[in-house]
């Protein structure tokens, strides 16, 4: 389903919403061939009670889980932006570096930059972290390890680089973690199967107008299927037109071009 998460948000939930409501109305059609309204009237009390209730348990399990993937989706947009700003501290403090210190670390911190723009977060957007034990961040690193330490003027400034450099690579972790894949395969199985007998519960209401009940479970099932792929939306933060905003690193970008 990774594709549809590439087309413009209107047209990929409108084609989840018709596939769903195809086979639905299909469903609805099947059933009311097979029997008259009159026959299924006979057990709408005993099927609205049951239909209540696993309607008020699979509505919380729902809003449950979105609350949760819009948490890791606001989560990942804010581990984005903090890298980025603990990036620019870093560039701003190395420029009182002596040379050729401050060039060498300013130029560490833009290929740093650009490399998170242009490489890290394409690849997390396929699923991809294996860059978690190395990467940009690591080269990083090893240009701070070389400095000659005894020749700073500010040993202060420099040890307010290293806090800096700790909390660049504690938010670069948490912005791949979130990256990846947060709801495990058995709640997913249990919200397309919750969702499949929601939807069909409904074949099995007669109404005399079959034209209405075209209509009601069509309601339902784009609204059921809308949610479900809302979660997956959600649940793939740096994936497709949806995905977080990197203005935070073209802006970095930009600023450390500038200097």
């Amino acid at each position: 389903m990774r594709f549809l998460l590439q087309l413009p948000p209107p047209v990929s939930f409108f084609i989840v919403s018709a596939i769903t409501t195809f086979f639905a109305l299909a469903g609805v059609y099947l059933v009311r061939k097979k029997y008259s309204a009159d026959v299924l009237k006979e057990n709408h009390e005993v099927a609205a009670i049951i239909f209540n209730a696993f309607g008020l348990f699979y509505g919380v399990m729902v809003a449950f889980v979105v609350f949760v993937t819009w948490s890791g989706y606001d989560e990942a947009t804010k581990d984005l932006q903090l890298e980025a700003s603990e990036a620019l501290d870093i560039f701003h403090i190395a420029g009182a570096f002596p040379d050729p210190a401050n060039k060498i670390i300013r130029q560490g911190l833009r290929d740093y930059v650009a490399a998170v723009y242009n490489d890290e977060v394409p690849r997390l957007s396929e699923g991809d972290i294996s860059l978690y034990s190395g990467g940009a961040h690591t080269n990083l690193r090893t240009l701070f390890s070389q400095i000659d330490t005894p020749t700073l003027p500010n040993k202060e400034l420099y040890a307010e680089s290293l806090r800096c450099l700790n909390n660049l690579a504690q938010y670069r972790r948490l912005r791949i973690f979130a990256g990846n894949d947060t709801i495990p395969p058995v709640i997913w199985l249990v919200l397309l199967v919750g969702g499949l007998f929601a939807v069909s519960y409904t074949f099995f209401f007669g109404m005399k107008n079959i034209k209405t009940q075209y209509l009601l479970t069509t309601t339902l099932t784009v609204m059921i299927s809308s949610i479900l792929f809302l979660i997956y939306v959600l649940d793939h933060p740096f994936t497709g037109t949806s995905k977080v905003s990197l203005e935070p690193l073209r802006q970095a970008m930009a600023t450390m071009q500038k200097q």
